[in-house]
This record gives structure tokens, sequence and C-alpha cells, in this order.
């Protein structure tokens, strides 16, 4: 293969991390060796067909093992957290509630059967925080 053709197949495979969603950051060190392969058969011509696809071969399978995990993880660290879920929302009780009891109410734009968590009944009006969730149920206690 000519040394462009690993060049161009590098970037492809670069572009390629880029646009797949969710790629896991694999084909960035297919990419890397594509790369170094083209530029290493451009500084040393002459080298047999089969030497360019075992020089790709190992440099991807190395590079990934040695790099990905560390680089993988460096990038996820820096992600912001995403909050998921009701649990921890604060919201204004409509109806007063008994000590296991339950009623409908609205958190966050839907409606949610909610049931008091706590030992002591909670009053209308009373804000009160989402200590779990189960199932669809919201078990609250006063904030």
């Amino acid at each position: 293969m000519n040394w462009w053709a690993w060049l161009i197949g590098g970037v492809i495979l670069l572009g390629g991390e880029l646009t797949v969603v969710n790629a896991q950051f694999y084909l960035v060190f297919a990419g890397v060796a594509a790369l170094l392969t083209g530029l290493i058969v451009l500084l040393v011509p002459g080298l047999p067909a089969w030497s360019h696809w075992a020089l790709f071969a190992a440099l991807a399978v190395l590079s990934m093992l040695a790099f990905r995990g560390r680089a993988y993880a460096a990038l996820q660290r820096h992600s912001p957290g995403v909050k998921t879920g009701p649990a921890g929302g604060v919201f204004t009780l409509p109806n007063p509630l008994a000590p296991g009891g339950s009623c409908q109410a609205e958190h966050q734009g839907s409606f949610w059967t909610v049931c008091n968590d706590s030992e002591a009944p909670i009053a209308a009006g009373t804000r009160v925080r989402v200590a779990a969730v189960q199932g669809l149920t919201l078990l609250i206690r006063p904030e």
C-alpha cells in the first residue's frame, strides 16, 4: 500500500471517531497507527506489503493496550455529572399525609404517587424532599 493511502486511512479513522456516537476511543488508536505506518513507509521505502500491515496491527494493538484505558478515563473524569431521576428534588406537598400515606403530587412537570416515608405526619403546603424512588412512587420526607 502506498504511504499516502495509509495517511488518508488514518485521517478517515480519526474523523470516524468524531462522527461515531460513543466509539469509546478505539478509532483514535487505529487512526494514529495508520498515520505512523504511512510515515514509516514514506521514510523507509521498499518495505514489503505484509510488513505494512504487520506494523499497522502491532502499533494499533500495542498503543490501544498501553494508552486507551488511561486516556479514556482522563477524558471521562472531566465530564460533568448528570443528575438523573427525581431523587433529591424538592417540592411543596398539596395534601396532608399521614406516616406511610400516599397521594398524587406534581413534581418536575409530571404527576407522581408520593408516599410519606417519615414517622411524622406532613401537613399540606410543607416543602418535602424526595428521599428515594420505588418504581413509580416517590418516597418523601419533610425538608
